[in-house]
């Protein structure tokens, strides 16, 4: 037994030259994924398909991993589990291949498709009527159709081998990994990143990960673990890098110097620029982004347009026409959802009354003020991890901490509260405790003056939601300042 892998249809229609080197290229990264599995299996790469031999003592968990994988990479049409036998004339070949379609034939149109290589005493068409006629008569209420068959009845001849298909395994077709060049993709977490990155991968682009921190390490834990999923599931046949940039300075900045309704706009506008830097010094000519047109207030075309004039790279968006659902829905289908699902999405920066039009005079006047070293910083602090070492970071996701990890205070407990939401929004919905102290302290400042505060009492962080709230204080308790906790109140005016 082996399996054959059929070619993406797009592959096939290249030039003999393209198409020569795709299939080198394709046979190259099945080694690669193969290897670490057992080093026994071969690979040959031929004309229109690949062929993949599992030594003869592959177990059941070697040959699901390999089917898994192989179903997986970016190249392949189809993966078929094939068997060969020996014959000596026509009717042994019959006898192999009537049982085995009998049943998927009846009461349907058919046709016998017959390839032959080597030399025989018989031709291909000479095959395909004798087949089809034995197959009518193990299925008197088939009836052949050549034109527009319901049924395509598929038999190779190799010299004196049969080769029969014992099961075709879809494939993720596309182009093979690291063909078409490189990318940086900007990945949050949530839904629509993770896709974007998976479709780009899926058209042959070796595609590096780029995240912004805006929550401290469990938002980066999280990320990281959706980032090595989508690495080791689909494009593991290469090394890609990981790139963290700590953004909460940055985010500060924003929230400190930038008009609310242009927070939105500026942030992204801060996060392209640092991409394009961060890509050009690693050679890698385009970025990626999960943006989808209106999804939200800074995803309108005017906005996006002025997000691209921070950009020295393009930007590339493959979700751009898609509704939400249609995200969501691939997401599920990649078995990147899960993450979202379990993990908040978060954003520093939240506009009450975001612009949905902004002009290049009004960002440009709300950049004004913006102090650029904070971003310069940001850049020159981005960690690179490679891609096949983010499982050895140590620490589980915001999902997995239990209550007990973190300290909580209920509503009317004797505690020192502090307000970790930005001014504006404090303003909006002023914060009364009932009993208790109360500081504020704006998340952007948190972590610089925590270590300041007096440590013979603790400390409880309120926001919103609660989720910043959670993740500043396990960002502390990472610190060493386990004295800070989160402040659960279910009735706050």
């Amino acid at each position: 037994m082996y399996y054959l892998l059929k070619l993406f249809p797009e592959i096939t229609i290249k030039s003999r030259s393209v198409r020569r080197h795709m299939t080198r290229c394709l046979a190259a990264n099945v080694r690669n994924t193969l290897k670490p599995l057992d080093r026994r299996i071969a690979v040959r790469d031929g004309w229109d398909m690949l062929r993949v031999s599992l030594p003869a003592s592959a177990g059941a968990a070697l040959v699901d991993e390999v089917e898994a994988r192989l179903t997986r990479m970016p190249g392949v049409q189809e993966v078929q589990e094939v068997r060969e036998v020996d014959f000596s004339d026509l009717d042994e070949i019959t006898a192999q291949v009537v049982p085995r379609w009998q049943a998927h034939i009846a009461g349907r149109r058919f046709r016998v498709s017959a390839k032959r290589r080597g030399s025989h005493d018989f031709t291909s068409a000479d095959l395909e009527r004798h087949l089809g006629a034995a197959l009518l008569a193990a299925a008197p209420d088939a009836r052949v159709d050549l034109t527009h068959p319901e049924v395509k009845v598929t038999v190779e001849v190799v010299d004196q081998r049969l080769r029969l298909i014992d099961r075709r395994l879809p494939g993720l077709g596309g182009y093979p990994l690291g063909l078409q060049g490189q990318a940086m993709a900007l990945i949050s977490g949530g839904y629509d990143s993770p896709v974007a990155a998976w479709r780009m991968i899926r058209r042959g682009i070796k595609t590096h990960f780029l995240f912004f921190n805006l929550g401290g390490p469990e938002h980066e834990r999280g990320v990281r673990e959706v980032t090595h999923h989508l690495w080791q599931r689909y494009s593991a046949s290469h090394r890609v890098n990981f790139i963290s940039v700590p953004f909460e300075p940055v985010v500060g900045e924003i929230l400190r110097q930038v008009p609310d309704g242009m927070m939105g706009v500026v942030l992204k506008r801060m996060m392209v620029r640092a991409a394009s830097r961060l890509a050009r010094r690693a050679r890698v000519p385009a970025l990626v982004t999960g943006d989808a047109i209106a999804q939200v207030s800074s995803q309108t075309l005017t906005n996006l347009a002025l997000i691209d004039d921070a950009s020295e790279l393009p930007l590339l968006r493959p979700l751009l026409t898609d509704d939400k659902q249609t995200i969501i829905t691939q997401a599920r289908e990649i078995d990147t959802a899960r993450f979202a699902e379990s993990m908040p999405e978060y954003c520093g920066v939240i506009s009450r009354r975001p612009h949905t039009r902004a002009r290049r005079d009004q960002i440009a006047a709300a950049e004004a003020d913006f102090d650029f070293a904070v971003l310069d910083a940001a850049i020159d602090a981005a960690e690179i991890t490679r891609i096949d070492r983010l499982a050895e970071s140590p620490g589980a996701t915001l999902a997995a901490q239990t209550k007990d990890e973190v300290l909580e205070a209920r509503e009317g407990e004797d505690v020192s509260v502090i307000d970790i939401r930005p001014e504006g929004e404090r303003e909006a919905a002023p914060l009364t405790l009932p009993t208790g102290r109360r500081l504020e302290i704006p998340f952007y400042e948190l972590q610089q003056r925590a270590s300041q505060l007096p440590d013979d009492r603790h400390y409880f962080l309120y926001c919103d939601q609660g989720v910043m709230s959670r993740m500043q204080a396990l960002h502390l308790h990472d610190r060493g300042l386990t004295h800070f906790g989160v402040y659960l109140a279910s009735s706050v005016r």
